[in-house]
């Protein structure tokens, strides 16, 4: 089952191969900064910062070493809005329209799991019980907690907490 790769994948090498990547990126900002619009400067984020972070990204998404990548995409959004380290970046990815990495994060979970329809079940199927949660997708019992960071035990959590569509 393709859906547990995070069972036995270390994520954090590959976070760890990325963050030189990313630094990289930050450094070509910090120097095009002072000559570039905002919209070119989005055009550099999303060609040499944001293309890199998404790959893996509802696998590694929720790993402890995210926050290294997170730390790095606030440092490359004070960058471009030329604030120092300490200011708080919410309203800044706000005015840039830039997701953060936990709302990237998210975003591709229920992707998979809307693309990948066919691996999840819903409550209905598995028992018959009229209650609230009836068509929710189906949550297993587990207490590994590899199992539990996985994706499809992620997915199945965040996506049964949005809101219900009328």
């Amino acid at each position: 089952m393709g859906i547990y790769l995070q069972d036995s994948i270390n994520w954090s090498c590959h976070i760890e191969y990325i963050i030189p990547k990313l630094s990289s990126a930050c450094y070509v900002m910090r120097n095009i900064k002072p000559i570039m619009p905002i919209n070119t400067l989005k055009t550099v984020y999303y060609s040499h910062f944001n293309a890199i972070i998404p790959y893996g990204l509802p696998f590694w998404g929720n790993s402890p070493h995210s926050t290294k990548i997170f730390k790095m995409q606030k440092r490359m959004v004070r960058i471009m809005m030329g604030y120092r380290n300490g200011v708080s970046c919410r309203s800044l990815f706000k005015k840039l329209e830039i997701l953060p990495l936990t709302s990237q994060y998210i975003l591709l979970l229920m992707l998979f799991v809307v693309k990948n329809k066919h691996f999840f079940i819903l409550n209905t199927e598995n028992h018959t019980k009229s209650t609230r949660q009836l068509n929710n997708l189906y949550h297993p019992i587990t207490n590994l907690t590899v199992h539990q960071r996985g994706v499809h035990y992620m997915g199945i959590r965040i996506f049964n907490n949005l809101p219900p569509i009328h």
